[in-house]
């Protein structure tokens, strides 16, 4: 198949692509049960849930979601059966755009999928926030309705599901959760701060008209655009599996990512990770069944401090977080419950590189160490200085009992939290393997193990009919976007916005190769917005391509404060480069606190999480934290 012929610096920006060839059978992802070295039966307590959740990872924000293998136990779960989900085939209207031979020149394409200027910009969001988008979507097809299958339940899926048209496709979501979560609050959550239930919700919630399957994607296709499932049902220790495959139209590709080990000996046996639910779960039960057996009798000072040091591995905006909302405890609950054993409290924060909190400016890195090392003075104990920064530490092993570091150092420790990092599935690794002989392959060299996605999130190599966003995800030819909640929402809400409006996002040239997203008609009406767009772009045929607006970063730091870092304008250049200083804001404190909770609860998926979520605020003000183990 031939390809539209543009200059070389865009070929890999643009979806010029052709198709796969060879189907192909990945491995399940897997993680072995784990997490804290307290006296919890870890293992045991994720046998059920663990082997429900795991087989394959969602995020969104810093990511989504961890795996465990694919039974927990260590059993081989049977199949029990093998089935087929077919749907009709697609019956719509035509939709090629009237204008699918006109003469979309190298020139118009390369300037369509440049950046639009900032100002303009702002004013298309801006207005974003006001379209109606029900009375701009495309009327209902007169026939069977495209089949749209999302994998995923994270950050970029839920803002998709927002936005999608139901009266326009056929909406189909795969995952082992069928909810949402706010991840960043997780580190609130393992502690109590605030409830489970309040910072997640059912996607049946997020949009009643579509349909959900609690499984697992193994397998795709895109040769024959069949996607592989399993479902897993357990009750007590024994769980039965079901098969079955689904015919999609477009996919939408969204299963985030999972935590990075890079390799390193005893991590997934013994340290916890922060991605889901059931990992805030867990560790609140390790926090406080350190406390408890620090409290048996006959234990010496030695054997107190050791079970009451937690290790936090990897300085980021989680352990960051992780650390301050610990130093909470202490500092609010602890004393209530735990005087005695407080002096024997260490928080270890370990970070491989030179500086915390790498996206901040030095001025905020220096704010957050000075709150995380702050002295805490308790009546009847004295002050004490629990929480300590290591930097320029690699961890070489983590054993039962101690953390080493390739210095020769070691941290005997209770609790230990890997938080240092990202890396692919092994279900996104297969899709891209799937993918070579396209441009996928030469876009690996940029995207590196992500899907390589074009300007409009189409994945490079699908034909049009494969969308990737989110931490899976890596968009060609631009500065390399962070794999943040903030990105996968926005894509999310742009892919779900594109697919519902009168776009034709697999057109193809004559000569094979396939064209920009384009309007269905060029005079076709559009929102405020779309205008806006079409004016900044000078170009009314092609959509506009997907841009990212830099909303700012947040980091609660502990003690009412936070940190809070704004863009309020772009730098020049290259964004990548060592010299690009754009304009930032720059808030801390309590100011900072104000800002990190008002932006937390405008950005919760429905009213009740924010009701929720003000509530338990409210409830640990008046009453503390539970500290029940369950």
């Amino acid at each position: 198949m031939k390809l539209l012929t543009i200059p070389a610096p865009s070929m890999a920006a643009l979806l010029l692509l052709t198709s796969t060839t060879n189907a192909f059978t990945p491995p399940i992802p897997r993680r072995s049960s784990l997490a804290h070295k307290s006296r919890t039966n870890v293992v045991s307590s994720r046998r059920n849930v663990g082997l429900r959740e795991s087989i394959t990872k969602e995020n969104d924000v810093e990511t989504t979601a961890t795996t465990n293998g694919a039974t927990a136990n260590g059993d081989t779960a049977d199949v029990t059966s093998s089935s087929s989900s077919e749907i009709p085939p697609l019956t719509t209207a035509s939709t090629t755009p009237r204008h699918t031979n006109s003469n979309l020149s190298p020139d118009r394409i390369e300037k369509a999928i440049k950046e639009r200027p900032y100002p303009l910009f702002l004013a298309e969001k801006t207005f974003a926030l006001f379209d109606n988008l029900s009375s701009h979507n495309s009327h209902p097809p007169t026939g069977t309705k495209e089949r749209l299958l999302v994998l995923g339940t994270g950050w970029g899926a839920a803002a998709f599901l927002k936005n999608i048209d139901c009266q326009k496709y056929d909406v189909t979501v795969v995952s082992p959760r069928n909810y949402f979560v706010f991840t960043p609050m997780l580190a609130g959550a393992s502690v109590g701060t605030v409830d489970f239930k309040s910072i997640t919700e059912s996607i049946r919630e997020i949009n009643s008209h579509v349909r959900y399957l609690e499984a697992a994607a193994t397998d795709i296709d895109p040769q024959t655009n069949t996607v592989a499932c399993v479902s897993i049902s357990c009750e007590g220790n024994s769980c039965e599996t079901e098969e079955f495959t689904l015919t999609y139209d477009r996919l939408i590709y969204t299963v985030g990512a999972q935590t990075n080990t890079y390799g390193t000996p005893g991590v997934e046996e013994y340290c916890n990770y922060l991605k889901q639910v059931g990992d805030a779960m867990q560790i609140k039960n390790a926090i406080l069944n350190c406390f408890e057996s620090a409290g048996l009798p006959d234990m010496s000072d030695e054997e107190k401090e050791k079970e009451l040091t937690f290790v936090i591995i990897g300085a980021g905006p989680t352990g960051i977080e992780f650390a301050a909302e610990l130093l909470d405890f202490i500092e609010e609950d602890g004393v209530r419950f735990y005087k005695d054993r407080l002096k024997y409290v260490r928080i270890k924060v370990v970070e491989a590189t030179p500086t915390i909190l790498r996206p901040f400016e030095d001025g905020m890195k220096e704010e957050a160490t000075k709150r995380l090392t702050r002295s805490i003075e308790i009546e009847g104990v004295g002050t004490i200085q629990p929480c300590e920064i290591l930097l320029n530490k690699q961890v070489s092993e983590v054993t039962e009992n101690n953390v080493y570091f390739k210095d020769g150092d070691k941290v005997p420790y209770g609790m230990a939290l890997w938080a240092a990092g990202i890396g692919q599935l092994p279900l996104t690794k297969s899709l891209v393997e799937a993918l070579q002989g396209t441009e996928q392959e030469q876009a690996q060299e940029f995207s590196r193990g992500r899907l390589a996605v074009d300007p409009w999130l189409r994945v490079i190599g699908g034909q049009g009919k494969i969308f990737a966003m989110g931490d899976c995800s890596c968009l060609c030819q631009t500065p390399y976007l962070p794999a943040t909640a903030q990105v996968a929402a926005q894509q999310g809400e742009f892919l779900g916005k594109l697919l519902s409006r009168n776009y034709v996002t697999n057109a193809m040239s004559p000569d094979g190769g396939i064209l920009p997203a384009l309007a269905m008609d060029p005079d076709q009406s559009k929102t405020i917005s779309e205008q806006v767009a079409s004016f900044a772009m000078g170009e009314k045929e092609i959509a506009p391509r997907f841009q990212f607006l830099d909303l700012g970063i947040l980091a609660y730091t502990g003690s009412g404060s936070a940190l809070a870092q704004v863009q309020v304008a772009p730098g020049k250049g290259n964004p990548n480069s060592e010299r690009w200083t754009p304009v930032r804001l720059q808030i801390k404190g309590a100011l900072g606190f104000s800002l990190w909770r008002t932006i937390y609860l405008l950005k919760q998926t429905s009213m009740k999480n924010v009701v929720l979520v003000s509530l338990d605020w409210i409830k640990v003000k008046l009453f503390g934290r539970d500290i029940s183990i369950l």
